[in-house]
């Protein structure tokens, strides 16, 4: 399946249920964050001391599927490569976010970051080419 075929569930969903790798490679932790698709990614953004950044560090790799706000998921996972991005594209995803979620990218999760003096990071997530995960057992197959 395409890139573009796996990211077409993502369009009209605002909350996404990440699942990253604890660094034995078999335990995971869902953890849903707020997305936007921009072309063949989708980014989100998380606190630099956060358990998923943490994880993302060790392992990369990692499992998106739509969900509700409070993580129920909607649909299949896809699986794929996550990147931390640097300057102006960080800027651009800050952009992107705050004109999907007003309220909470733009303002509350800013605030709130600088107020308990977190640093924030921005992550693309890119779909592998035929990403579509058969099992949600263990270590990505």
């Amino acid at each position: 399946m395409s890139v573009t075929t796996l990211l077409r569930s993502f369009h009209g969903c605002k909350t996404a249920l990440l699942t990253t790798y604890r660094s034995d490679g078999v335990r995971c932790v869902n953890t849903p964050i707020s997305i936007v698709v921009d072309g063949s990614r989708v980014l989100f953004r998380t606190w630099e001391d956060s358990g998923k950044a943490k994880r993302l560090r060790q392992c990369p790799e990692a499992d998106l599927r739509p969900s509700t706000f409070r993580g129920e998921p909607l649909g299949k996972p896809t699986r794929g490569h996550v990147r931390l991005l640097e300057s102006e594209e960080s800027r651009h995803a800050a952009r992107l976010l705050g004109r999907r979620h007003p309220v909470l990218q733009r303002w509350a999760v800013p605030i709130s970051h600088r107020l308990m003096r977190h640093q924030t990071l921005h992550y693309e997530f890119v779909p592998y080419d035929g990403g579509e995960v058969e099992s949600l057992e263990g270590w990505p197959d």
